[in-house]
């Protein structure tokens, strides 16, 4: 195959509501790719009409990403044709009118026959760690998605090792080539323009307090947080945990309702804050000016949240999960996901040896683990065009 430069790389629009993680990779896979391997790979990236403007707007500004609106993008538009037909015939016509040289599927599968190399990412494998926490339906989707991929001989694309061995392991006989390719993160200016100590007044957030922005999905294990903060009360002992994200988790509804329900019922009101929905500047303030970060998630494929905090030196209380001690190589404090007395002692501890509210700036060196993650994720793609 005749190798153009740059490669017209398409990918599918993922929306901040849906998928706030999933959103920032993209994000922060373009400004990386600008920024190290300019001229190698062009982003192309496919939305349906009704997404929505501003997330679509703040990809568009990064350097060499191209945003193409088509109703052939809306939501599940072409999957029943990509099953029945080998192919999503309706986004085939539109990659070839935007001349499209190799496509990046992120849980949307546009057929065995699509007639472009394809690399398909394999967030996590999470249906089948903890197969509980998925409607039958939704599993099964999930499940028939990624076999498929895998008998489309697709390039796998995993986040971590962690991701890597469950692969081998749930998938044995599958001969895909695969590529581990690590999430890193260097936020742009525009992420850093807002004053924390504004943002901390425009919540009515106190000074001091743990940050946890994690979508309320049920995996995420908000709860066992809430359990912390409840023999923190009993103890006396006062502590903050301000949330963010969304509260939509289409694979189980009324999660959400049923935290903040034990957030009232307990009188935790004052100590578990929710914000909801929150602009990326503030999330950034929030988390640069926090005590913490806390992860209490059952699963991960590769942290967003960690990757962020790393990038500013945020102290970090995570879940005792192999990915999570793979990304911050022990330099973390650990709880296990159903153990809320050791959560409950990190937060006293972390709270005690920080007396003083730090604004962190990002820590030096930070673009050479960025630079690896846009070399591995270019070297991939390359790779899958020329075989």
């Amino acid at each position: 195959m005749i190798q153009r430069v740059p490669l017209r790389l398409a990918f599918t629009h993922i929306p901040r509501q849906v998928w706030a993680g999933g959103y920032n990779y993209q994000s922060n896979l373009f400004a990386a790719l600008s920024q190290f391997r300019p001229g190698e790979l062009t982003p192309v990236l496919f939305a349906g009409n009704g997404d929505d403007d501003a997330d679509l707007s703040a990809l568009a500004e990064i350097p060499g990403v191209e945003v193409v609106r088509s109703a052939a993008f809306e939501s599940r538009a072409g999957l029943a044709a990509a099953l029945a037909l080998g192919l999503d015939w309706k986004a085939a016509v539109v990659f070839r009118a935007q001349r499209i040289d190799a496509v990046f599927e992120t849980a949307r599968f546009f057929g065995w026959r699509l007639p472009y190399p394809a690399v398909a990412w394999f967030p996590d494998l999470q249906h089948r760690k903890l197969p509980e926490l998925f409607p039958r339906s939704s599993r099964w989707r999930r499940e028939l998605g990624f076999r498929l991929q895998i008998a489309s001989r697709r390039t796998i694309m995993l986040s971590s090792e962690s991701a890597l061995r469950d692969f081998r392991k749930y998938y044995p006989r599958a001969r895909n080539d695969t590529s581990m390719v690590r999430f890193a993160t260097q936020p742009s200016t525009a992420y850093l323009s807002a004053n924390p100590a504004e943002v901390i007044a425009q919540y009515q957030l106190p000074e001091r307090y743990f940050y946890l922005p994690n979508q309320f999905y049920r995996h995420k294990n908000h709860q066992v947080v809430v359990d912390a903060l409840t023999i923190l009360m009993q103890r006396g002992f006062d502590v903050v945990v301000c949330a963010s994200g969304s509260t939509e988790d289409r694979r189980g509804r009324g999660y959400f309702e049923h935290v903040m329900s034990q957030v009232r019922n307990r009188g935790l009101e004052k100590r578990f804050l929710h914000l909801g929905m929150i602009p990326a500047p503030h999330v950034y303030a929030l988390l640069r000016a926090s005590l913490a970060l806390i992860n209490p998630s059952r699963f991960e494929g590769w942290s967003t949240t960690v990757e962020e905090a790393k990038s500013f030196g945020v102290p970090m209380i995570l879940s005792d999960l192999d990915v999570h001690r793979e990304q911050t190589a022990g330099e973390a404090r650990y709880f296990g996901t159903d153990d809320p007395f050791t959560l409950a002692d990190h937060l006293m501890r972390t709270s005690r040896a920080c007396e003083v509210s730090i604004v962190r700036s990002l820590v030096p060196h930070q673009e050479h683990r960025v630079e690896a993650f846009a070399t591995d994720f270019t070297n991939t793609v390359q790779r899958a065009v020329r075989c």
